[in-house]
Parts: C-alpha cells; structure tokens; sequence
C-alpha cells in the first residue's frame, strides 16, 4: 500500500483553526460580531496609516492579520495535557512558555501551544493557551478527591484522534485526506455541550471553591472558551464594542497605548450565561465563553520584560478600582519611564528586532561595515519589531477573573511548580526569550554575511 504525500503540519493548522472559528461562530453568535467590529477597526486603522500599513507589508505580518487568533482550554489531568501536546504537534504547534497563574488567585499552570519559526508563524500563528487545573491547592479535601474521581471517568478525545494521533507519529505526518478525518476528530475535544457530567449540588460545591474549578471539572471537554482575533486599535475597538451589542470587561488589559506598541494588551466582551443541563435534570446556568480581542507589539529583552514588570507593579495600586479612561490614563503615567520609540528600545536593548537589507543594501556590492547601528544610519539595513507571539500571566489572570470570578486573589500566591507542569506535559516547555533572541541573532548574522560578500 502507497503512503499517502504529507500535508504540511502548516497546512493542517490553517484547516482546524478555520474549522475551529466556524464552529466558535455557530455556537455563539457574538463571536461573528466581533470578528466583523475588529475587521472593520484594522481596515479603517491601515487606511489612515498608509506607514503602518506599508511596515506590516514589509514585514511579513498584514498577510497574517485576519486570519490570527489564539484560543484558550483548561483541562484537569496530566494525561489531558499530556495528549493534548501530541495532538497539537501534528499540526506543528509546540509547548512555548511556562505561566503560573495561582500568583494571580487562579489555581492553574499554563503554556501556550504555538508555531515557532518564521516561516509557520507567517502562514498561521494560531495559539492555544492551555492551562491545568490544580487540584492540589483546593483546600477542601472532599471536593479533592471528587473532582479527582469526575476527572477520572471521562476521556476529552475520540477514539478516531487517538488513533490518527499515533498514525501521524509513525509515519511522519497525515495525508490529504487522513488531515480532514483529524481536523474534524480533534474539533469535537473543544466543542460546548450544554449537559454537564455531574449534579447541580456538585457543580455548586466547585463552583463556590472557585468558578474555574467547576468550569474544568464538570463538562465532558475542555470547551474553548474564547477564539480571539487580533486588531490594530484596541482602545477603539474596546469604545465601539457596547454600541455593536457587546458589554466590555471594565478595563484593558497590560501596557498602556504607545507609540510603539509593547508585548500584549487584551480585552473582553463579558462571559455569556449559558444554559445547561444537571444529572438529574435539574436546569442551571454555567458562565464561561467570552470574547476577547488582543492587540500585539514588539516582544521585549529580559531586561526590557524587568523594567515592564516594574512599571506594572507599581501602577497596580494607583489603578485599583478606576474605570478604564481612568486607568489608561493612570497607567501611561507611569510607563512615561519606558521609552518609546523603535530607535531607544533597540539602542537600549529593551526589545527584540529582525535585521534585513533595504533595497539600497542589497544592491551595495561589498561592505566591510559590520556596526548595525552604523549600518541603519547609512540605510543600508532595516530593523523591524519583532512581534510578541506569547502571553502575559497577569493579563491572563485579569481576564479570567473578569469573566469567571476570582474569589480570593492571594488564596493561591507563591505556588509556581514548573518541574510538576513539564511532567505533565511530557516535554518541556521553550523559553520564549531564548526563541526571540536566536530569530534577532539569526537574522543579524544573515545580514552580516550578505554585506561580506
């Protein structure tokens, strides 16, 4: 029998993220609001910004816009996680960044499962932020075991993703045909039901420990809770969002408006309240799918992420209950301290860039000139930011509380386990800096070579 030709890990990503959004748009409408408010937002930004339309062109990003999105699931067990990371390897997203959200009042661990070279990342860069429940830090050891025993019993995949899981690890990759058979399997693992697997007495017992453990524990699957595209204006998306039908969370989340956008800053319509059926058949409601819309900017240095995480913190008193002009207004303030401009960040090495030649340093013949400070000034090579793939672990947390309730935000502080995490996973998690660094260093030294020769 012939083996089948190998779709692309790339191309198959691009199929269940499509799939993915279609299924997101038919199961809450809202969702297509969105996407239609965050299209029109982009489309009038570029046309008032011809420069900023012209760099994401250059730079290999507006290409990729509309079809951006990142998703985010919760499972309950190292098993789940465990699978989950080999089903996403088969369409070539892998394990990037370890997040500790119980710093945050959230008793769960994350990574972001995601595409890792420029190449996969330009044709898709579809995420999925996941996160495991830690059934260690609830308090009562009643609700321990029997969220234990619920987690148990239940298996978030089908059969036929299992077994094309396996067959894409034995020979390399899945065919044409054998790829749709997997985007279709795979999806039912992030589908909404409405009929939870337990009674209302235990899903109020959960759900009074905190609201996410419920969400994790009670239904069959992981549904994803939000698909979320990414815009060009945040503040303005965030302003029309009440008048398109949609109730924003009170504030956005991370860094201030800049003239050059930093890491990640992200918002939410509020979670939808949703009907569901108990074993039993006692009726209920359960809160958990929300909108969320993100906007991304350069990704920061190790030094650049310190200096950030020091503005943050010092703003968040300052910030604390202030309604969204308010805290915007609060927070920019404060980051007054963090330069803002492309030249300082890269001068400062505050920010990751990539180093490409201009068309006037493709055609300069030899340079022995290897400063690429110098080498910018002459016009001989351009400096572009490069984007922030990855997540912020107090964002998150913000997001999640504002969409499914925190209860006490210090109940779970101080318990970061990323050794406890990878065993889970199965593999370790990439550092997200050390990715960016070698994509800066890589592109620095290709320019270095083409000018030497």
């Amino acid at each position: 029998m012939t083996q089948p030709s190998l779709m692309s890990p790339d191309e198959i990503r691009h199929r269940f993220a499509a799939a993915m959004s279609a299924m997101y748009q038919s199961e809450v409408p809202q969702y297509t609001t969105l996407l239609e408010l965050v299209e029109q937002v982009n489309r009038e930004t570029l046309e008032a910004n011809p420069a900023l339309a012209e760099r994401l062109t250059e730079a290999d990003e507006l290409t990729r816009l509309d079809v951006e999105r990142h998703g985010a699931i919760r499972v309950g067990s190292a098993e789940e996680l465990g699978m989950l990371r080999r089903l996403f390897a088969v369409m070539g997203m892998h394990p990037v960044g370890y997040y500790d959200l119980s710093e945050a009042g959230v008793p769960v661990h994350s990574t972001a499962f995601r595409p890792v070279d420029d190449a996969a990342l330009a044709r898709n860069p579809f995420r999925i932020f996941t996160s495991l429940l830690r059934l260690e830090l609830v308090e009562s050891e009643t609700l321990r075991e029997r969220a234990a025993t619920i987690l148990a019993a239940r298996d978030i995949f089908t059969p036929g993703v299992r077994e094309l899981i396996t067959l894409a690890e034995q020979q390399g990759g899945l065919g044409d045909t054998e790829a749709n058979r997997f985007v279709a399997e795979a999806l039912e693992t992030f589908r909404w039901h409405r009929d939870a697997t337990v009674d209302l007495d235990t899903y109020e017992a959960l759900h009074a420990e905190h609201r996410l453990i419920a969400d994790v524990v009670c239904f069959r699957g992981p549904h994803i809770n939000h698909l979320t595209p990414r815009t060009l204006d945040i503040d303005e998306a965030q302003r029309r969002m009440p008048a398109a039908g949609m109730n924003p969370k009170a504030v956005i989340e991370g860094p201030p408006r800049r003239d050059c956008p930093i890491l990640l800053r992200q918002t939410s319509f509020k979670a939808l309240e949703e009907p569901t059926r108990f074993q039993g058949e006692r009726q209920g409601t359960h809160t958990a799918r929300f909108g969320e819309i993100e906007q991304r900017g350069v990704a920061l240095t190790a030094k650049g992420r310190g200096l950030y995480d020091r503005l943050l913190a010092a703003s968040r008193k300052q910030t604390q209950g202030l309604d969204n002009t308010a805290h915007q207004r609060v927070l920019a303030e404060v980051f007054a301290d963090f330069p803002d401009s492309e030249d300082a960040l890269r001068q400062q090495e505050l920010a990751f860039f990539e180093y490409r030649l201009t068309a006037a340093g493709r055609a300069a013949g030899r340079i022995t000139e290897s400063d690429l400070e110098t080498l910018i000034e002459q016009g001989l090579v351009m400096a572009y930011p490069i984007t922030y793939e990855d997540f912020l672990p107090v964002s998150a947390a913000g997001i999640f509380q504002s969409n499914l309730g925190g209860g006490d935000n210090e109940a779970y502080a101080g318990n970061a386990n990323r050794e406890a995490f990878e065993a889970a996973l199965g593999a370790p998690v990439a550092d997200e800096l050390a990715l960016y660094a070698e994509r800066e260093r890589a592109s620095h030294d290709a320019v270095r070579q083409a000018l030497a020769s």
